[in-house]
């Protein structure tokens, strides 16, 4: 039986409602095949790849407001090299009009490229809110980080939504792929728990992950 079958509608509605995607620099003709089948608004990522420079990311932010959906380009801290990089990022964001929304993380380099040594250096610097960012996103790890231990994340998290609202920003939490309900919501629940009150868009690889996560919430 499909798992979408023992959910009723009211409970499966709202989980198909303000959906967001995401795609990489290189993505623009495939988001432009899909236009017609993904809703105008939608909130499309952009992601902020090693082997991508600031014209590609500019370019995809561009086409995803262009095209009618909101673009959430990421800003990965550890890949910036320096404060000017980061305002150039900014400035070039808010003259295309995509600066309303961005997602912070903190990049896979070990070693920080420049000043910035995670997402919270990023909230902190102050800059964000000066070139017209009104929405952060920051991530969230229901099922725990290969090098970040439990506690940290934790702290990590209750800092980053403590800055943002210090700094009048709202936000919201995106969390990464998880392939199992269960650790998601307990996650949840830990975090409304802890005071935390910030929306939760939970990240899932493709339909199959997205009927499973339909069927425990249910």
């Amino acid at each position: 039986m499909d798992s979408l079958s023992t959910a009723s509608a009211p409970a499966v509605g709202p989980l198909l409602e303000d959906f967001s995607l995401e795609m990489t620099g290189k993505d623009v003709p495939r988001l432009e095949e899909a236009r017609d089948r993904i809703p105008a608004g939608t909130r499309i990522n952009v992601t902020f790849l090693g082997n991508e420079d600031l014209g590609v990311r500019l370019a995809a932010a561009r086409a995803v407001r262009q095209l009618g959906y909101t673009p959430v380009p990421h800003i990965s801290a550890r890949r910036l090299r320096s404060r000017s990089e980061l305002e150039e990022l900014l400035a070039a964001f808010r003259a295309d009009g995509t600066a309303d929304n961005v997602l912070v993380i903190g990049g896979d380099p070990a070693t920080p490229h420049g000043p910035y040594d995670d997402s919270l250096a990023l909230i902190r610097s102050g800059l964000l809110q000066s070139y017209g960012v009104r929405h952060v996103g920051i991530g969230g790890y229901p099922e725990g980080h290969p090098s970040i231990a439990g506690p940290v994340l934790w702290s990590a998290i209750e800092d980053k939504t403590t800055a943002l609202a210090g700094q009048g920003l709202s936000g919201d939490v995106i969390t990464q792929f998880g392939f199992d309900a269960d650790p998601v919501l307990a996650w949840v629940e830990s975090l409304r728990k802890r005071g935390i009150d910030a929306p939760v868009r939970v990240g899932v690889p493709g339909p199959a992950g997205i009927r499973r996560l339909m069927t425990y919430a249910a």
